[in-house]
């Protein structure tokens, strides 16, 4: 890349909160084991619906990481930012950051595409149901897909770039990238990633339109994608932060390099149209490999989209053989959001995060719940691999057209 060597773009910090692990250690155990936590929906007022299987995150206490002032004013995807947020911010050791001297230095990129669905719903039907008066002043913001960046950086007195990024579930990755970009810019330090609570019953009511959305009621068979039996996917909760930042300025005060964010490229082609996300992703990894620097068979590790469609798994296998010639047959290619659900925005950046630490542990994770594999793939299955990884190539579709691809380097802090 041409960026000055300083000004490249480190990932110091993780923070999870996921279906599997309400922690980055937790996280990453139950990934590697390649557990599954599928279960059926347990969520008040869902039971009548037709979605039976989700990922539900079960042991989170907000209450116990953010302030009661914050918590009444925002949704749980809000809570589950701030949290992964706080938790990436003290791996970066950044936790205690006095920001007021330097208060712009430090910014903030989320992504998110259901928003505060619980307390949207909870406060319209106060409005149906007992008038106007009973609706909290807090209903104009909290459902907002907006509200996990305003309220990190409100929290926490960050004042430096602060966005929010509409690209479909594609724009996890793509926040990382615009991360990455305002680092290279000049900015030293970015909070980036995307969270979701996309299971209050009013949420799950807007999914039903959705014909990817798996129906099935068997946790074990829900979500299985590159397989004939592939029925959609699973929806999640839960989601990952990290903490995106200069490289220099990480290493002049003694944090560690855990990766680094070295290529992105992003493509569109039309909601649903899996045939053609064929050459849209394959574009976007050719354009992401050529921003990184990075030869095709430089790849050590796909994590894949892995939408559990058999035409949109066909396009993807199909579009790693376009974009990587031979070797798109034989890299490794993994999708652990098969244990854990498909968190809409938040997928791919558990999958970064994930990519992360497969680099830094020498192994990659296998895919839950998938065993017998009808494309032309390398898929990990069964256990986890042991790998000598320095590259990682992390993909993600959306329901309305949009690819991304994004490239991980294993940090030099961790050779």
């Amino acid at each position: 890349m041409s960026e000055p060597h300083d000004r490249r773009a480190a990932v110091t910090g993780i923070g999870v909160v996921a279906p599997n692990g309400t922690s980055t250690d937790t996280f990453w155990k139950a990934t590697q084991e390649g557990l599954s936590v599928l279960d059926r929906v347990t969520r008040e007022g869902c039971e009548h619906l037709p979605l039976k299987v989700a990922g539900e995150v079960r042991a989170f206490d907000p209450a116990a990481t953010i302030e009661e002032r914050f918590l009444v004013q925002t949704d749980r995807f809000t809570h589950f930012a701030m949290a992964a947020a706080d938790f990436a911010l003290e791996d970066a050791r950044l936790g205690q950051a006095d920001t007021s001297g330097e208060p712009y230095s430090i910014g903030v990129v989320t992504a998110a595409g259901s928003g505060g669905g619980a307390f949207g719903q909870r406060e319209l039907q106060r409005l149906w149901g007992k008038g106007s008066r009973f609706v909290g002043p807090y209903q104009s913001i909290a459902w907002f897909y907006a509200a996990s960046t305003g309220q990190v950086s409100i929290r926490r007195g960050f004042k430096g770039p602060c966005s929010v990024v509409a690209s479909d579930e594609a724009g996890g990755l793509d926040a990382l990238a615009h991360a990455a970009r305002a680092v290279r810019r000049g900015t030293d330090v970015i909070v980036a990633g995307s969270t979701e609570a996309p299971l209050a019953p009013y949420s799950v009511v807007c999914q039903l339109g959705y014909e990817e959305l798996s129906g099935a009621d068997d946790p074990a068979r829900a979500y299985r994608p590159f397989t004939e039996a592939a029925c959609g996917f699973v929806p999640a909760e839960g989601g990952a932060m990290l903490v995106v930042e200069a490289e220099q300025v990480a290493r002049e005060r003694g944090a560690g390099i855990r990766a680094l964010v070295a290529g992105h490229a992003a493509t569109f082609t039309g909601a649903s149209r899996w045939t053609e996300s064929r050459e849209g992703l394959a574009h976007a990894i050719r354009q992401a490999l050529e921003d990184a620097g990075c030869a095709p068979e430089e790849v050590d590790v796909v994590f894949a989209d892995a939408l559990g469609v058999v035409e949109a798994d066909r396009a993807e296998a199909l579009a790693l053989a376009d974009a990587l010639g031979a070797h798109g047959t034989r890299v490794p290619v993994t999708a652990p959001k098969t244990g854990i659900g498909r968190g809409y925005c938040a997928a791919p950046v558990l999958d970064a995060a994930a990519a992360v630490l497969a680099m830094e542990h020498g192994l990659i994770p296998p895919t839950p719940n998938v065993f017998d594999v009808c494309h032309d793939l390398d898929l990990v299955t069964g256990r986890a691999r042991v790998a000598e990884l320095r590259t990682a190539l992390v993909l993600s579709r959306g329901l309305m057209g949009s690819n991304s691809a994004l490239v991980l380097r294993r940090g030099a802090g961790n050779a």
